[in-house]
């Protein structure tokens, strides 16, 4: 329920906030929308809060490897703040720049990561790039995240026999963590079983449907293909994948695909053909006996390349004409013909992108990415393209290849470490000890810092998760619902495009990316149950549809205001709105932020969330009670 404010003289201690801060993103604030050419001049703004101090403002940018400093002229105001604007010339495809602010005493440099009273290097610069950015819709709505064999059985999944690698378990078992049940347990979800829950996707405002691979392999997770060249038997075949996509595309949502561009399964028809005869073209795919690391040396057979070393996965070699004519250039190449009728894929999620492409001192992941990207969008001018990438993936996201990366680094790794409880023994990804508990401002570092290195076409676009197929659940790492709440809360109003991995909204547990891959308990969605929490349910259902009715929380920059080590604020703005989102994970003092954010006349607007927000003869107070949330409208 919406609720408006009611004014109080209460006062509180409030927490330091960071309004003072000079402040760029590339939102429409600050930067067109529209894609520069080269040659383009670009005008781009800046806003300094009168507390600042600042008495100038220039911009600098690096032509031709030379630094210039250019002035930058005032560009309206209040008795608040003044902005700034100045021509930046597009003079490279990825252009960048930053502002030098004249102050007392000396100066200083505004980029991407804040305000710095010190030399700074050019990797966290404000960028303007040439290249096209990533389809509207891929930021639009809610992404979900479904692995075939855990989200639902049709009817006809009890007549399909079970395959020689696969151990069945009952609907209701629990999924292995580890040993050789975690990738041969086999629970039997198929694709009719998806289309027969769709209601329940757009009841939560799914807009993208993301599957995880569909070929056949000798695995429940399906990344060891056998074949690209049809839809796994156990799943339905290619008439029930064409079935999905056709149910999915007439309720006005998006279907993403998994592919791996990076190995095959050894069980692969190719790979078997390279084995079987040295001189077939399918030996010229896969990269053999190099002496290097993760070389697999069968009894009595050809050494080959495996991905980090596992024989099950052969790694393809990127600098075979033969490995790009199937994979992306030939007229039925993997990429291309699936994005076809009666798919009509709208895009690929690529497995393992970080490591396509490179072994070694060869490196062509950005040829193939950019190869990737142009294929999908000759066949799908709307097509989308998103790499799977754990860490820093800045050197990969200069914007004409990928699109976006699911964001690990810049968004799960550090609100894990933030929302995570004190004794926490789930384990910190691929790190050999538990997530770690840390203040906020170790979240808000880390997230600017790696949101500063790609342009902010790019981190608008970021699949931001808080879990999926290969992490711990968000509930087993954060414990309780009102933290799950608060997390939740975080994913649904930061910059990029919210993905949720299908059990998180009904509070699913796991410990690590195998346990984590549980089934969904459909029988319990009518009355709730151990396995389905109404509660958490109803939270995304209205935290997604907060964040499709809001173009700010859609589409604004990012401004940090205030943060404690147990709370966060910041506002997402456009020309025309202003939200505030606030995020505690205890009890903390309070903030209190200045009434001048308000619209003239106006009380803020509460969206959602149960923290006190209360206008004061000082300012606008936000209580400081939690675990707890509160989105503002405030314009």
């Amino acid at each position: 329920m919406t609720t408006h404010a009611t004014p109080t003289t209460t006062t509180r201690t409030p927490v330091c906030t960071l309004l003072d801060a000079p402040h760029h993103d590339g939102s429409a604030l600050y930067a067109p929308a529209t894609t520069p050419a080269l040659g383009d001049e670009v005008t781009v703004r800046v806003r300094v809060p009168k507390g600042s101090a600042v008495r100038d403002v220039r911009l600098r940018t690096v032509r031709d490897g030379e630094p210039r400093l250019l002035p930058a002229r005032r560009d309206g105001g209040d008795a608040h703040e003044d902005w700034y604007a100045a021509d930046v010339v597009v003079h490279h495809p990825v252009t960048s720049y930053r502002f030098f602010l004249d102050v007392p005493g000396g100066y200083r440099w505004l980029d991407g990561r804040g305000v710095h009273d010190r030399e700074v290097p050019d990797a966290a610069s404000f960028r303007l790039s040439t290249h096209a950015p990533a389809p509207a819709w891929l930021r639009d709505g809610l992404a979900y995240q479904v692995f075939p064999d855990r989200f639902a059985r049709s009817a006809a999944a009890d007549g399909r026999p079970t395959p020689a690698w696969a151990v069945r378990a009952g609907w209701d078992d629990e999924p292995a963590g580890s040993g050789p049940l975690a990738g041969t347990q086999l629970f039997g979800g198929d694709l009719d079983g998806v289309v027969e829950h769709l209601d329940h996707l757009q009841a939560l405002g799914v807009r993208t449907l993301y599957l995880t691979p569909v070929f056949p392999g000798r695995s429940n997770h399906r990344y060891d293909a056998a074949t690209f060249d049809h839809v796994d038997p156990l799943l339905g075949g290619d008439a029930a994948y064409a079935r999905l996509a056709r149910a999915v595309h007439a309720r006005g949502m998006r279907l993403m695909g998994d592919v791996t561009t990076n190995h095959t399964g050894d069980g692969h028809e190719w790979f078997a053909r390279a084995l079987a005869d040295p001189a077939s073209p399918e030996r010229d795919l896969y990269l053999w006996d190099d002496g290097g690391p993760d070389v697999v040396r069968p009894d009595g057979g050809d050494a080959y390349v495996g991905w980090l070393g596992h024989g099950s996965l052969p790694k393809l070699d990127w600098a075979s004409d033969e490995t790009w004519r199937r994979m992306v250039t030939g007229d039925d190449a993997v990429i291309a013909r699936y994005l076809r009728e009666p798919f009509a894929l709208d895009g690929w999620r690529v497995d393992v992108a970080n490591m396509t492409g490179r072994r070694g001192s060869a490196d062509r992941t950005h040829a193939v990415a950019r190869a990737l990207r142009a294929r999908i969008l000759a066949e799908r001018p709307d097509g989308a393209l998103v790499a799977e990438h754990f860490h820093d993936a800045a050197a990969d996201l200069a914007g004409d290849g990928w699109h976006a990366t699911m964001n690990y680094a810049g968004f799960t790794r550090p609100a894990w470490s933030w929302l995570v409880p004190e004794g926490s023994d789930v384990p910190f990804l691929d790190l050999p000890v538990p997530v770690p508990r840390r203040p906020a401002a170790a979240m808000v570092e880390t997230m600017r810092e790696v949101a500063a290195l790609v342009p902010w076409g790019v981190t608008a676009t970021q699949w931001n998760m808080l879990s999926s197929h290969d992490t711990p659940r968000l509930r087993s790492i954060v414990g309780s619902r009102e933290l799950v709440e608060v997390a939740a809360t975080l994913l649904f109003t930061y910059p990029g495009a919210p993905v949720v991995f299908a059990g998180d909204e009904v509070g699913a547990t796991g410990t690590n990316g195998e346990h984590a891959r549980t089934t969904m308990a459909w029988d319990q969605a009518a009355r709730g149950g151990p396995r389905w929490d109404t509660a958490t349910l109803d939270v995304y259902r209205r935290l997604s549809a907060l964040r499709s009715s809001s173009a700010a929380l859609r589409d604004g920059g990012m401004r940090w205001v205030a943060v404690h080590d147990d709370a966060v604020a910041y506002l997402r703005e456009t020309p025309d709105e202003r939200v505030l989102v606030v995020l505690a994970r205890a009890s903390w003092p309070g903030v209190r932020l200045p009434r001048h954010l308000l619209a003239p006349g106006a009380d803020p607007e509460v969206l959602y969330g149960g923290l006190g927000v209360r206008v004061t003869t000082d300012g606008l107070d936000v209580a400081g009670d939690g675990p707890g949330v509160a989105v503002v409208r405030l314009v």
